[in-house]
């Protein structure tokens, strides 16, 4: 329930609206200006009669001078305020912050969902988010532009889409498409039992960090899936307008109030229109009063009808935050929301995007999803479509169990303490511990241990995706990597495999808290994976990653060891008399001469001297004579071609040998690794700052 609003702030606020001074209401009381100036710092506080003269003097009632949980008079009307330029000549030609990821539905959804996740408020119960696609098109579409203001909005747009940038060039064709077509996607990600933009409009706080500044995660929590700041601009990349309307249940009030705090953001690149030049910036709320931000638009609390005209209406007052992606469209896979089927159907493009919003959140969040007998599930999701608010594609929750059954089915065993120490049969959910040592902060203290937990079964179910892979997670058990287990014995039954690590380990894990916070350190901005980063050398020490190759490889050596067990058991026969069956019957495609070698797994981070070092299994088709490949490295950067790096040194492996800077993969192996170390002074950019991709190419003058 709303809480009145201390008398001070309320009644200077409802003397900066009414433009009354502090000496003129005391006029009208009968008091001087130092009495009303006691009540406006708390010093002081009226009497019930001074109460009934205040309302009087700013002309309300007294029972909203008593609750304090609206104001005295009608708000200033909305508009829009774009940031001015700067005064030094900087020019931003866009949001950099925006850069860091793919404007993708999928990219969205892991992101947005994270953060939700990060702000799950009563943690008995599961924060619920809802993504809402909605096409708008003629009458319902022209309602909407009125309501935020496109009359006035499209001459900073024309000016943006002017421009020959990136950023100009996306808006330009959104424009294009939207008035040529008549047409505008709306995407909208509702939470529920969330904190909601709780704070000041300008100070600390989460609405401050997601509405006004950038690279401000403003989590304290170690837990939390977010640690860069930048998961909340995958909502701007994902709009090609650049635009997100915003409202907010509140779970803590602000200005008294909880319910239908509104704002919004637009991001657009420097402009210059009607002679003003615009720093980029623009936000849509109501102009301001307090003195250093006078006209400056900040957050308001809006009618229900302003909400409906909005499209941000929310289901109930439960805390939480509807974010609004105006004009939505998906880059990585051609998406957007103009696409249409070659037989004319319109719904192709939202459809698309409604079925990749729910595979993405499916593969990136099935653990948080799932429950036990006694454990609640950490998230509920849901995606549904609508056109012009008629439902096109019904609500669809995301169920884990159909998406990734046998892991699904080894978590519940977990949490419902049904798990084994050998895998004996078929169904069962083998668990073991796996070490983690945690470096001391900064070198100071002493090194802990944690006990992450691993889970593996058998993948019998067909929608299980990639067999013998091993899932790694932490905190809200978002999932930060999966890769296949490398140096399996051949034979191996398929199996999967769920690594939880920090707070997913469980309440009562031993120093969860110390891992939670070096494995948080650990990720990148996208939270892919755990590997060295700048955060990880500074907060620990140069050498901290290693602590994680080292938990990796007890990790997969675990998971060996209980699949082994398995294998065991489960194939008859002693091992020479298997060799002497798998040498009957017909050769594999492999042997006369079909495929080559292909890297099945890759390891690697950045070291100290800031080079990629590496570690690779290889697949081998089965012949008669050796393999010789050469390993070539190439650079993933952000633009461009991926320019070939060298090789400061390679060392061979298991079946392999390196000669004349070539691998030669031992004749009749199946498998085999390598290790190899790229040469910094090849670099044409820092490691950090690109990705890593490694190719084994034939070698001039090898048998073919």
């Amino acid at each position: 329930m709303d809480v009145g609003e201390d008398f001070g702030p309320w009644l200077a606020r409802q003397l900066r609206l009414l433009d009354i001074s502090q000496a003129e209401l005391g006029e009208r009381v009968g008091l001087t200006r130092a009495a009303v100036s006691a009540w406006i710092t708390g010093r002081a506080v009226p009497r019930e009669d001074m109460m009934r003269r205040i309302a009087t003097a700013i002309g309300t009632d007294p029972g909203t001078v008593h609750t304090r949980t609206t104001d005295a008079v009608t708000g200033r009307p909305v508009s829009w305020y774009h940031r001015p330029a700067h005064k030094d000549g900087g020019r931003e030609f866009g949001n950099a912050a925006a850069f860091a990821f793919e404007a993708d539905v999928e990219v969205l959804a892991r992101e947005a969902t994270q953060n939700s996740l990060d702000e799950r408020l009563d943690r008995t119960r599961p924060v619920r988010v809802r993504y809402t696609l909605h096409e708008l098109s003629g009458e319902p579409l022209a309602r909407f532009r009125d309501a935020i203001g496109w009359a006035y909005l499209r001459p900073h747009y024309e000016a943006a889409a002017a421009q020959e940038q990136k950023v100009g060039r996306v808006i330009a064709e959104g424009l294009r498409d939207m008035n040529e077509r008549d047409r505008l996607v709306l995407l909208r990600v509702d939470d529920y039992n969330a904190s909601g933009l709780t704070g000041d409009d300008y100070e600390d706080g989460r609405f401050a960090a997601v509405v006004r500044r950038q690279l401000d995660s403003n989590k304290s929590d170690d837990g939390a899936g977010g640690s860069y700041g930048l998961g909340k601009a995958t909502l701007w990349a994902a709009s090609r307008l650049g635009l997100v309307l915003i409202n907010s249940t509140l779970s803590v009030p602000h200005e008294g109030r909880t319910a239908r705090r509104l704002i919004g953001r637009l991001d657009l690149p420097w402009r210059v229109v009607d002679g003003q030049a615009c720093a980029g910036p623009a936000w849509f709320g109501e102009p301001d009063t307090v003195p250093g931000s006078e006209n400056v638009a900040r957050s308001w609390w809006a009618e229900e009808e302003t909400v409906e005209r909005l499209h941000l209406t929310r289901e109930n007052d439960e805390p939480g935050t509807s974010f609004l992606v105006v004009g939505a469209h998906d880059v990585a896979s051609g998406i957007n929301e103009h696409t249409a089927s070659d037989d004319g159907d319109e719904d192709e493009s939202v459809q698309a995007m409604h079925k990749k919003l729910l595979i993405a959140l499916a593969n990136n969040f099935w653990a948080a999803m799932t429950s036990g007998e006694n454990t609640s599930p950490l998230l509920e999701a849901s995606v549904r479509t609508l056109r012009n608010g008629v439902v096109v594609m019904k609500e669809q929750r995301v169920d884990p169990r159909l998406v990734q059954p046998s892991r699904t089915r080894a978590l519940k065993a977990y949490f419902d303490g049904r798990t084994v120490d050998e895998l004996t049969e078929i169904g069962q959910v083998a668990m073991a511990k796996v070490p983690l040592k945690v470096p001391a902060v900064r070198g100071h203290g002493k090194v802990a241990e944690h006990e992450a937990v691993l889970l593996v079964t058998a993948a019998e179910d067909a929608d299980d995706g990639k067999p013998n892979h091993m899932v790694t997670m932490r905190g809200s058990r978002m999932k930060v990597r999966s890769a296949r287990v490398p140096d399996l014995p051949l034979g191996t039954n398929s199996f999967q495999a769920v690594l939880l690590a920090g707070h997913a380990a469980g309440a009562d894990a031993v120093e969860a808290d110390r891992a939670e916070a070096f494995l948080r350190a650990s990720e990148p901005p996208e939270h892919n994976k755990w590997a060295q980063t700048e955060e990880l050398r500074a907060t620990y020490s140069p050498t901290a990653h290693r602590r994680i190759a080292d938990f990796t490889r007890a990790a997969n050596n675990a998971v060996r060891e209980l699949v082994g067990k398995r294998k065991e058991r489960s194939e008859g026969g002693p091992k020479a008399l298997r060799d002497l069956l798998g040498l009957d019957g017909a050769p594999p495609a492999a042997a006369r001469g079909g495929g080559f070698p292909t890297i099945l797994d890759l390891d690697a981070f950045v070291d100290e001297a800031g080079a990629w070092q590496i570690d690779a299994e290889v697949k081998l088709p089965l012949r008669q004579d050796p393999w010789v490949m050469s390993p070539v490295a190439r650079f993933e950067v952000r633009s461009g071609g991926r320019p070939s790096v060298g090789w400061a040194r390679v060392v061979a492996g298991a079946n392999c040998e390196f000669v004349d800077g070539a691998l030669r993969f031992k004749a009749g192996a199946r498998s085999a690794t390598f290790t190899a170390t790229t040469d910094v002074s090849t670099h044409p950019v820092r490691a950090a700052l690109a990705g890593l991709i490694v190719d084994l190419q034939k070698t001039k003058g090898a048998p073919a």
